[in-house]
């Protein structure tokens, strides 16, 4: 157990390493110059080379790593040259919280809905149920998510008024005020998976229904409410949870652009601005929580692995 998770350690090192070198490589063969976005249109040359090499700009592009590398993983991000505040304060403690509540609740409202909606296709196969419910996945599947939520913004906060159309109220502040702003976004955020989670569901239950152990289940007279529940739907997990782990990364992707679109000041709202302000100690510090959020991500779903099937825990 010791040496398996040594080697996930490892390996988690080295994916935000490759990670951190790609970014930063990246980052730096984008057009632009921070130097004469912070000075502005007027500047004397000197005013230039004095800033830049204040800001190690000057350095070769190792060296610039190696110094962001060594003051990263002590805590020390930088300033964002616009704002003048912290970036660690400003990434970790405001716009992380925020999107891991929009993530949290777009994943809340796939799972009540497409969970059940799964279930209920795979039962009524080949009825309207589930000719109803593998319409509605594809069509949320298939809908581009900035434009869905302009739609829901027209006509749910424009037309009826009946949520804000942008802004974000902290709900471990004020609960009520935080779901009332985070509605119209999560759903945006939800369509698509709760579309994937339905129809992976549906797929994985239809196949675990013609297996023999359910056959013999229903032989013994169980009510079908526990044939499902209990006996079928434990052995759907494993796919549902490999897809879920997997979508996550998409989940945070969605998030950018459902966030700009609702100006929810998350983390894809941060790397934007950050993005056109040629900020790239902001941009860096969003893409290394990011990726550490996906690597994060796939440790627990190998846990909940050998929670769901036993057989893993004796390898």
């Amino acid at each position: 157990m010791f040496r398996s998770a040594a080697g996930k350690g490892l390996q988690t090192l080295l994916v935000l390493l490759i990670v951190s070198i790609a970014s930063f490589w990246f980052l730096k063969l984008a057009p632009g110059d921070p130097v004469t976005l912070l000075l502005g249109s007027e500047y004397s040359p000197q005013a230039h080379a004095r800033l830049t090499r204040e800001l190690g700009l000057d350095q070769p592009v190792w060296t610039q790593y190696g110094l962001w590398l060594s003051r990263f993983v002590q805590g020390d991000w930088g300033k964002s040259f616009i704002t003048r505040d912290d970036i660690f304060t400003q990434a970790v403690f405001q716009a992380l919280p925020v999107t891991l509540s929009l993530a949290a609740l777009s994943l809340a409202l796939a799972l009540l809905v497409g969970v059940p909606a799964g279930v209920l296709a795979a039962l009524r196969k080949g009825r309207w149920p589930d000719y109803l419910v593998s319409s509605l996945s594809v069509l949320g599947s298939a809908f581009p998510s900035f434009y869905l939520g302009i739609v829901l913004i027209w006509v749910f906060g424009v037309a009826l008024g009946w949520f804000p159309t942008m802004g974000f109220v902290r709900p471990w502040e004020d609960l009520v005020g935080g779901l009332h702003h985070l509605a119209l976004p999560a759903i945006t955020l939800a369509c698509y998976y709760t579309g994937l989670i339905a129809i992976t569901t549906r797929a994985s239950l239809i196949e675990v229904m013609n297996q023999p152990f359910i056959k013999a289940v229903r032989a013994r007279g169980e009510p079908m409410s526990r044939v499902v529940g209990v006996h079928a739907m434990r052995n759907v997990l494993m796919p549902l949870v490999t897809v879920i782990g997997l979508q996550l990364g998409g989940l945070l992707r969605g998030a950018v652009m459902t966030e700009v679109v609702f100006a929810v000041p998350g983390l894809g709202s941060m790397i934007t601005t950050a993005v056109l302000n040629r900020e790239y100690g902001v941009v860096q510090a969003g893409i290394m929580l990011t990726a550490l959020f996906f690597v994060l991500v796939n440790l627990l779903v190998d846990q909940l692995y050998t929670l769901l099937d036993p057989r893993l825990r004796r390898r």
